[in-house]
């Protein structure tokens, strides 16, 4: 500041509002992180299908964060120029006209309670033709529409004063800047979004029986949607002039935070589930595989995604129940038990002496031939130890995603090295698995975890005029380790590669018997 020898820095807060807590972060200009807390918060089931949360929860998680931020000293509250949120999909908020929350806790991405709605809706509609318009390829239950719908079937006393229905980070926007926006991104996974037509579906609205007024207006993810409140600056410790960019869904947020900025870029998100993500400028779309698309943050561009259900919390489980001796050894030298878990799976050799595991320990994706399919080791024998059922764990959820990433490659070209972000891509022993499995150079940059936080920076960034467009991402990604395909073990998991996928088909339908058991079974 001129005549105070003060240089003022312009300074932006990332919020990545995710399932289980709320991440913020602090960006500079040039894109590097300077700090970043993590506050959690609950998920509850108070239900069978149900899952939910307090968005109450997601604005005291965002207060905490944002003071315990200021509080690292790494920028000044003055500093702060603007801030953008990347968060969790598929959100159901009502709120009445004066903005009074109606819901205390309200259904989240993974609440699949509407069935019998979905189920009467495509009874109008043809099914196949709402995936072909909207890209939402999860099944239909999870997505926002139908979760409208049963507010108005089973709550009508509340639904009846519902003024707007909107998504977590919109809901977060609401309580900072008092204005009521969805981005195109986030509107895409309504359910009643026309992909190609870049607006809700007046059909698919129709078909619903609601009315489109309770639709948030969509803006473009940088659309400034203004400056804090005098509470909610209050509330944060920040200036009142902090710009509010609209941000994204975590998805989009994510695909530009890993560097999906051009046509045919994939990444990885390697987590407790994981994907393949591809950008370009048409959505890829196919009833078999069903990919689920998102409208990019970027402008005129789409993120297409096959995903598997459990892979990090299939491997936690054979963490905690096939590793007691792992778990207390870290706990007595004070190291890390995945580390302990993948230095023992590397002393097995590829292909795990024929052993095979199965992840699909939270059931079937859109590639699986029944939601009911379960996980399972393929091939166990008396011989086997505990490093080849390590080493088979990691290879079964590679074999997976490499289903993931070979129906992809069938609906577009894509680029022969990917980038992975996640916590699994810390692990060179997993790197190597991937890119020998998939065939594929497997980049691992400095950002990891990082990517939807960056994501959200670089859209306000974007949006308060700090960068013009979004080719800085390049820049921020320095590249720490490169994996390449070793052309013995590539070989072998291709023979290997068929009876996995075989395997899969027999667990679908042994799935799909066990299922018809009663559950006292």
């Amino acid at each position: 500041m001129r005549g105070t020898g003060i240089v003022k820095r312009s300074i932006i807060i990332a919020y990545d509002l995710g399932t289980g807590g709320n991440k913020a972060s602090l960006y500079d200009v040039d894109g590097n992180c300077l700090a970043a807390v993590f506050v959690p918060y609950d998920t509850s089931y108070p239900q069978p299908s149900w899952h939910e949360q307090r968005p109450d929860d997601w604005w005291r998680a965002v207060v905490e964060s944002t003071r315990k931020l200021l509080a690292t000293g790494c920028a000044n509250a003055n500093d702060i120029e603007c801030l953008a949120l990347s968060g969790h999909s598929l959100g159901c908020v009502p709120l009445a006209a004066d903005g009074a929350l109606l819901r205390q806790s309200t259904p989240i991405w993974s609440d699949k309670r509407p069935e019998k709605q979905a189920h009467r809706f495509f009874e109008k509609v043809d099914e196949r033709r709402w995936y072909r318009l909207t890209g939402n390829g999860f099944p239909a239950a999870h997505y926002t529409l139908f979760k409208m719908m049963w507010y108005r079937d089973e709550e009508p006393a509340m639904f009846r004063r519902i003024h707007k229905v909107i998504g977590t980070k919109d809901y977060i926007n609401f309580k900072l800047t008092g204005r009521i926006a969805t981005d195109f991104s986030y509107a895409s996974g309504s359910g009643v979004y026309d992909l190609l037509g870049w607006r809700y579906s007046d059909e698919l609205v129709a078909a619903s029986g609601l009315d489109p007024g309770l639709l948030p207006d969509i803006v473009p993810s940088t659309d400034i949607l203004g400056t804090l409140t005098p509470e909610s600056a209050r509330e944060l410790g920040l200036p009142a002039s902090v710009k509010v960019a609209c941000g994204g869904v975590d998805n989009s947020c994510m695909a530009l935070g890993a560097r999906n900025i051009t046509e045919g870029s994939v990444y990885a998100s390697l987590g407790s589930s994981a994907w393949i993500a591809v950008t370009s400028t048409k959505p890829l779309l196919d009833d078999r595989a069903r990919p689920y698309v998102f409208t990019h943050v970027i402008p005129g561009m789409f993120n297409s995604a096959v995903a598997i259900f459990s892979s990090g919390t299939s491997f936690r489980w054979v963490r905690d129940q096939l590793c007691a001796n792992l778990v207390e050894q870290a706990r007595q030298q004070g190291a890390d038990v995945y580390e302990l878990m993948t230095a023992l799976a590397a002393t097995s050799p590829v292909g795990a002496r024929r052993l095979l595991f199965n992840p699909s320990l939270a059931g079937g994706s859109s590639l699986d031939d029944s939601p009911h399919i379960r996980g399972g080791f393929i091939g166990l024998d008396l011989g086997h130890t505990q490093a080849d059922v390590l080493r088979a764990a990691m290879e079964g959820i590679a074999l997976n995603l490499r289903l993931v990433l070979d129906a992809l490659r069938k609906l577009c070209p894509v680029r022969d090295e990917m980038v992975v972000v996640g916590g699994s891509s810390r692990s060179k022993l997993w790197r190597q698995i991937f890119a020998d499995a998939w065939k594929m150079t497997l980049l691992k940059t400095n950002i990891g975890q990082e990517a939807g936080s960056l994501g959200a920076a670089a859209v306000a960034a974007v949006g308060a005029g700090l960068w013009k467009d979004f080719s800085p991402i390049d820049a921020i990604h320095k590249l720490e380790d490169k994996s390449t395909p070793v052309s013995q073990h590539a070989a072998l998991y291709e023979k290997l590669l068929p009876i996995f996928r075989d395997a899969c088909h027999c667990q679908s339908k042994l799935g799909d018997q066990l299922a018809q058991l009663p559950q006292t079974l």
